[in-house]
Protein backbone atom coordinates (compact mmCIF):
# COMPACT_ATOMS: atom_id res chain seq x y z
CA UNK A 1 0.00 0.00 0.00
CA UNK A 2 1.30 3.45 -0.93
CA UNK A 3 0.13 6.29 1.29
CA UNK A 4 0.74 9.99 0.64
CA UNK A 5 1.22 12.24 3.66
CA UNK A 6 0.17 15.74 2.60
CA UNK A 7 1.38 18.92 4.26
CA UNK A 8 4.53 19.78 6.17
CA UNK A 9 5.64 22.03 9.00
CA UNK A 10 7.36 25.38 8.67
CA UNK A 11 10.44 23.91 10.31
CA UNK A 12 10.60 21.18 7.67
CA UNK A 13 10.48 23.91 5.03
CA UNK A 14 13.51 25.57 6.60
CA UNK A 15 15.40 22.26 6.65
CA UNK A 16 14.46 21.60 3.01
CA UNK A 17 15.67 25.02 1.85
CA UNK A 18 18.86 24.83 3.90
CA UNK A 19 19.63 21.39 2.51
CA UNK A 20 19.12 22.52 -1.08
CA UNK A 21 21.42 25.51 -0.58
CA UNK A 22 24.18 23.66 1.28
CA UNK A 23 24.12 19.86 1.23
CA UNK A 24 23.21 19.37 -2.43
CA UNK A 25 26.09 21.54 -3.76
CA UNK A 26 28.55 19.87 -1.39
CA UNK A 27 27.47 16.38 -2.42
CA UNK A 28 27.52 17.36 -6.08
CA UNK A 29 31.08 18.67 -6.16
CA UNK A 30 32.92 17.02 -3.27
CA UNK A 31 35.65 14.71 -4.65
CA UNK A 32 34.98 10.99 -4.30
CA UNK A 33 38.67 10.14 -4.70
CA UNK A 34 41.96 11.77 -3.78
CA UNK A 35 43.29 13.63 -0.73
CA UNK A 36 40.02 15.46 -0.03
CA UNK A 37 38.34 12.18 0.93
CA UNK A 38 40.42 12.20 4.11
CA UNK A 39 37.99 14.82 5.37
CA UNK A 40 35.04 12.42 5.24
CA UNK A 41 35.68 10.82 8.66
CA UNK A 42 35.50 14.29 10.25
CA UNK A 43 31.71 14.19 10.06
CA UNK A 44 31.58 11.07 12.21
CA UNK A 45 34.19 12.39 14.63
CA UNK A 46 32.37 15.69 15.02
CA UNK A 47 29.07 13.93 15.69
CA UNK A 48 30.83 11.89 18.36
CA UNK A 49 31.33 15.07 20.40
CA UNK A 50 27.59 15.58 20.88
CA UNK A 51 26.13 14.57 24.27
CA UNK A 52 24.43 11.22 24.54
CA UNK A 53 20.87 10.69 25.66
CA UNK A 54 20.28 10.32 29.39
CA UNK A 55 17.48 7.83 28.62
CA UNK A 56 19.76 5.14 27.20
CA UNK A 57 22.97 3.27 27.93
CA UNK A 58 25.71 2.64 25.38
CA UNK A 59 28.25 -0.14 25.00
CA UNK A 60 30.82 -0.70 22.26
CA UNK A 61 30.85 -4.06 20.49
CA UNK A 62 33.99 -4.97 18.57
CA UNK A 63 34.34 -7.71 15.96
CA UNK A 64 37.11 -8.54 13.49
CA UNK A 65 35.91 -6.38 10.59
CA UNK A 66 33.19 -4.24 12.18
CA UNK A 67 32.24 -2.55 15.39
CA UNK A 68 28.93 -1.37 16.75
CA UNK A 69 27.19 0.52 19.49
CA UNK A 70 24.74 -1.43 21.61
CA UNK A 71 22.08 0.96 22.87
CA UNK A 72 19.53 -0.06 25.50
CA UNK A 73 16.90 1.79 27.55
CA UNK A 74 18.34 3.24 30.77
CA UNK A 75 16.37 0.89 33.04
CA UNK A 76 16.98 -2.10 30.79
CA UNK A 77 14.99 -3.57 27.90
CA UNK A 78 11.26 -3.96 28.44
CA UNK A 79 10.76 -5.95 25.23
CA UNK A 80 12.31 -9.17 23.96
CA UNK A 81 12.65 -7.57 20.54
CA UNK A 82 15.81 -6.09 19.07
CA UNK A 83 16.65 -3.75 16.21
CA UNK A 84 19.66 -4.01 13.91
CA UNK A 85 20.21 -0.46 12.67
CA UNK A 86 22.31 0.17 9.56
CA UNK A 87 23.26 3.81 9.00
CA UNK A 88 23.20 5.61 5.66
CA UNK A 89 25.88 7.70 4.00
CA UNK A 90 26.20 6.39 0.43
CA UNK A 91 28.62 3.67 1.57
CA UNK A 92 31.14 6.48 2.11
CA UNK A 93 30.15 8.55 5.13
CA UNK A 94 28.64 8.50 8.59
CA UNK A 95 28.51 5.87 11.29
CA UNK A 96 27.13 5.17 14.74
CA UNK A 97 27.83 8.72 15.98
CA UNK A 98 25.98 10.55 13.19
CA UNK A 99 22.96 8.28 13.67
CA UNK A 100 23.08 8.03 17.46
CA UNK A 101 20.01 10.22 17.99
CA UNK A 102 17.63 8.06 15.97
CA UNK A 103 19.05 4.89 17.53
CA UNK A 104 18.67 6.29 21.05
CA UNK A 105 15.08 7.26 20.35
CA UNK A 106 14.28 3.83 18.92
CA UNK A 107 15.70 2.15 22.03
CA UNK A 108 13.98 4.49 24.49
CA UNK A 109 10.57 4.40 22.79
CA UNK A 110 10.37 0.69 21.95
CA UNK A 111 12.10 -0.62 25.07
CA UNK A 112 14.24 -2.75 22.77
CA UNK A 113 17.96 -3.29 22.41
CA UNK A 114 19.36 -1.60 19.29
CA UNK A 115 22.64 -2.63 17.68
CA UNK A 116 23.93 0.19 15.44
CA UNK A 117 26.66 -1.10 13.15
CA UNK A 118 29.80 0.48 11.72
CA UNK A 119 30.06 -1.82 8.70
CA UNK A 120 32.93 -1.55 6.24
CA UNK A 121 32.56 1.28 3.72
CA UNK A 122 34.55 2.74 0.87
CA UNK A 123 37.50 2.87 0.54
CA UNK A 124 38.03 0.03 3.04
CA UNK A 125 35.32 -2.29 1.78
CA UNK A 126 32.85 -2.77 -1.03
CA UNK A 127 29.23 -3.89 -1.08
CA UNK A 128 30.00 -7.55 -0.38
CA UNK A 129 32.08 -6.56 2.65
CA UNK A 130 29.33 -4.31 4.00
CA UNK A 131 26.77 -7.07 3.59
CA UNK A 132 29.03 -9.61 5.30
CA UNK A 133 29.44 -7.33 8.31
CA UNK A 134 25.68 -6.77 8.57
CA UNK A 135 24.97 -10.49 8.46
CA UNK A 136 27.56 -11.06 11.19
CA UNK A 137 25.99 -8.35 13.32
CA UNK A 138 22.59 -10.02 12.93
CA UNK A 139 24.14 -13.29 14.10
CA UNK A 140 25.77 -11.45 17.02
CA UNK A 141 22.33 -10.42 18.25
CA UNK A 142 21.13 -14.02 18.00
CA UNK A 143 24.21 -15.32 19.82
CA UNK A 144 23.53 -12.85 22.63
CA UNK A 145 20.01 -13.97 23.37
CA UNK A 146 17.80 -12.23 20.83
CA UNK A 147 15.62 -14.66 18.84
CA UNK A 148 15.94 -14.02 15.11
CA UNK A 149 12.19 -13.73 14.63
CA UNK A 150 12.13 -10.91 17.20
CA UNK A 151 14.72 -8.80 15.36
CA UNK A 152 13.81 -5.97 12.99
CA UNK A 153 16.27 -4.80 10.32
CA UNK A 154 16.23 -1.04 9.84
CA UNK A 155 18.33 1.41 7.87
CA UNK A 156 18.32 4.68 5.98
CA UNK A 157 19.59 5.30 2.44
CA UNK A 158 22.55 2.95 1.88
CA UNK A 159 21.66 1.31 5.18
CA UNK A 160 18.19 0.66 3.81
CA UNK A 161 19.79 -1.16 0.88
CA UNK A 162 21.75 -3.29 3.34
CA UNK A 163 18.67 -4.04 5.43
CA UNK A 164 16.92 -5.56 2.41
CA UNK A 165 20.07 -7.24 1.09
CA UNK A 166 20.75 -8.79 4.49
CA UNK A 167 17.21 -10.17 4.71
CA UNK A 168 17.53 -11.64 1.21
CA UNK A 169 20.86 -13.23 2.12
CA UNK A 170 19.35 -14.76 5.26
CA UNK A 171 16.42 -16.14 3.28
CA UNK A 172 18.67 -17.66 0.65
CA UNK A 173 20.83 -19.35 3.29
CA UNK A 174 17.81 -20.90 5.00
CA UNK A 175 18.27 -18.86 8.18
CA UNK A 176 15.45 -17.74 10.44
CA UNK A 177 14.02 -14.52 9.03
CA UNK A 178 13.68 -11.27 10.99
CA UNK A 179 10.33 -9.91 12.14
CA UNK A 180 10.33 -6.99 9.72
CA UNK A 181 12.29 -4.55 7.58
CA UNK A 182 12.27 -0.75 7.80
CA UNK A 183 13.73 1.35 4.99
CA UNK A 184 14.06 5.12 5.38
CA UNK A 185 14.60 6.54 1.88
CA UNK A 186 16.34 3.27 0.97
CA UNK A 187 18.65 3.16 -2.04
CA UNK A 188 17.35 -0.06 -3.56
CA UNK A 189 18.16 0.26 -7.26
CA UNK A 190 21.71 1.01 -8.39
CA UNK A 191 20.48 1.65 -11.95
CA UNK A 192 20.34 5.45 -12.01
CA UNK A 193 18.58 5.79 -15.37
CA UNK A 194 14.97 5.85 -14.16
CA UNK A 195 15.90 8.35 -11.45
CA UNK A 196 17.72 10.54 -13.97
CA UNK A 197 14.55 10.78 -16.07
CA UNK A 198 12.24 11.41 -13.10
CA UNK A 199 11.09 14.96 -12.39
CA UNK A 200 12.49 14.67 -8.87
CA UNK A 201 16.00 14.68 -10.32
CA UNK A 202 15.79 18.48 -10.31
CA UNK A 203 13.66 18.79 -7.18
CA UNK A 204 15.67 16.69 -4.73
CA UNK A 205 17.04 18.94 -1.99
CA UNK A 206 19.84 16.56 -1.15
CA UNK A 207 20.95 14.01 -3.72
CA UNK A 208 22.50 14.91 -7.11
CA UNK A 209 21.48 12.02 -9.38
CA UNK A 210 24.68 11.96 -11.41
CA UNK A 211 26.62 11.03 -8.27
CA UNK A 212 24.52 7.91 -7.72
CA UNK A 213 25.91 6.22 -10.82
CA UNK A 214 29.52 6.82 -9.83
CA UNK A 215 29.10 5.77 -6.22
CA UNK A 216 27.24 2.61 -7.28
CA UNK A 217 30.12 1.58 -9.53
CA UNK A 218 32.61 2.30 -6.77
CA UNK A 219 30.78 0.27 -4.15
CA UNK A 220 30.14 -2.67 -6.48
CA UNK A 221 33.71 -2.60 -7.77
CA UNK A 222 32.68 -3.28 -11.36
CA UNK A 223 29.93 -2.52 -13.80
CA UNK A 224 26.57 -2.41 -12.04
CA UNK A 225 24.44 -5.46 -12.79
CA UNK A 226 20.75 -6.07 -11.99
CA UNK A 227 21.58 -8.56 -9.23
CA UNK A 228 23.34 -5.84 -7.24
CA UNK A 229 19.97 -4.15 -6.54
CA UNK A 230 17.44 -5.60 -4.06
CA UNK A 231 14.51 -4.44 -6.24
CA UNK A 232 15.54 -7.01 -8.85
CA UNK A 233 15.68 -9.97 -6.47
CA UNK A 234 13.03 -12.62 -5.97
CA UNK A 235 11.37 -11.03 -2.93
CA UNK A 236 9.22 -14.02 -2.01
CA UNK A 237 9.17 -14.80 1.67
CA UNK A 238 10.44 -11.53 3.07
CA UNK A 239 8.85 -10.32 6.33
CA UNK A 240 6.56 -7.26 6.53
CA UNK A 241 8.10 -4.03 5.25
CA UNK A 242 7.73 -0.33 6.03
CA UNK A 243 9.30 2.21 3.67
CA UNK A 244 9.26 5.96 4.19
CA UNK A 245 10.55 8.54 1.72
CA UNK A 246 10.19 12.19 0.81
CA UNK A 247 7.74 13.16 -1.93
CA UNK A 248 10.36 15.21 -3.79
CA UNK A 249 13.44 13.00 -3.52
CA UNK A 250 14.86 10.84 -6.30
CA UNK A 251 14.89 7.70 -4.18
CA UNK A 252 11.11 7.87 -4.17
CA UNK A 253 11.49 6.01 -7.47
CA UNK A 254 13.15 3.11 -5.64
CA UNK A 255 10.49 3.09 -2.91
CA UNK A 256 7.59 2.93 -5.35
CA UNK A 257 9.25 0.26 -7.49
CA UNK A 258 10.00 -1.87 -4.45
CA UNK A 259 6.39 -1.50 -3.30
CA UNK A 260 5.10 -2.86 -6.60
CA UNK A 261 7.50 -5.80 -6.57
CA UNK A 262 6.86 -6.66 -2.93
CA UNK A 263 3.13 -6.67 -3.62
CA UNK A 264 3.67 -8.97 -6.59
CA UNK A 265 5.70 -11.28 -4.35
CA UNK A 266 2.96 -11.36 -1.71
CA UNK A 267 4.99 -9.49 0.91
CA UNK A 268 3.07 -7.11 3.22
CA UNK A 269 4.39 -3.62 2.53
CA UNK A 270 3.45 -0.08 3.52
CA UNK A 271 5.09 2.83 1.73
CA UNK A 272 4.65 6.33 3.14
CA UNK A 273 5.52 9.28 0.90
CA UNK A 274 5.83 12.48 2.93
CA UNK A 275 5.42 15.90 1.35
CA UNK A 276 7.96 18.67 1.91
CA UNK A 277 10.67 16.51 3.48
CA UNK A 278 14.31 15.77 2.71
CA UNK A 279 16.09 12.49 2.09
CA UNK A 280 16.06 10.17 5.13
CA UNK A 281 14.14 12.79 7.13
CA UNK A 282 13.11 10.49 10.04
CA UNK A 283 16.76 10.57 11.12
CA UNK A 284 16.14 14.25 11.96
CA UNK A 285 13.46 13.52 14.55
CA UNK A 286 14.99 16.06 16.96
CA UNK A 287 14.67 18.86 14.39
CA UNK A 288 11.18 18.79 12.90
CA UNK A 289 7.73 17.63 14.03
CA UNK A 290 7.24 15.79 10.73
CA UNK A 291 10.41 13.75 11.26
CA UNK A 292 9.28 13.00 14.80
CA UNK A 293 5.86 11.87 13.55
CA UNK A 294 7.45 9.66 10.90
CA UNK A 295 9.70 8.01 13.46
CA UNK A 296 6.67 7.36 15.67
CA UNK A 297 5.19 5.46 12.71
CA UNK A 298 8.40 3.45 12.49
CA UNK A 299 8.24 2.67 16.20
CA UNK A 300 4.64 1.48 15.88
CA UNK A 301 5.54 -0.75 12.94
CA UNK A 302 8.49 -2.28 14.81
CA UNK A 303 6.42 -2.99 17.91
CA UNK A 304 3.66 -4.61 15.85
CA UNK A 305 6.14 -6.64 13.79
CA UNK A 306 7.83 -8.06 16.88
CA UNK A 307 4.53 -8.72 18.67
CA UNK A 308 3.02 -10.65 15.76
CA UNK A 309 6.11 -12.30 14.29
CA UNK A 310 6.39 -15.96 13.40
CA UNK A 311 9.38 -18.24 13.40
CA UNK A 312 9.94 -18.42 9.65
CA UNK A 313 12.63 -20.33 7.81
CA UNK A 314 12.82 -19.76 4.07
CA UNK A 315 14.70 -22.16 1.86
CA UNK A 316 15.44 -20.69 -1.53
CA UNK A 317 16.69 -22.62 -4.51
CA UNK A 318 18.42 -20.35 -7.02
CA UNK A 319 15.95 -18.81 -9.41
CA UNK A 320 12.92 -20.46 -7.87
CA UNK A 321 10.43 -19.32 -5.31
CA UNK A 322 11.21 -19.51 -1.63
CA UNK A 323 9.87 -22.53 0.26
CA UNK A 324 8.45 -21.00 3.45
CA UNK A 325 8.04 -22.91 6.66
CA UNK A 326 6.35 -21.01 9.45
CA UNK A 327 5.57 -21.90 13.05
CA UNK A 328 3.64 -19.48 15.28
CA UNK A 329 5.42 -18.72 18.54
CA UNK A 330 3.91 -16.74 21.38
Amino acid sequence: MIEHRIGSSRRSGVVHTASKLTMRPVLRYFPLRGPATRLMPLLERSAGLLPRSSRTTHRTVTAKTWDAELVTPLDGPTSNGAILYLHGGAFLLCGTATHRRIVERLAARTGMTVLSVNYRQLPHGRLADSLSDCAEAYQWLIDHGHPAHRIVLAGDSAGGHLAFATALSLRDSGAVLPAGIVGLSPWLDFDHRTKRRHHNACRDAYIPVRRLRRVARMVVGSRVRPHHSPVNADLTGLPPVLIQCAEGEVLRVDAELMALRLEAAGVPCDVQIWEGQVHAFPVLSDLTPDSFAALEEVIGFIEDAVATSSYVVARHAGGGSADLRSVEIA
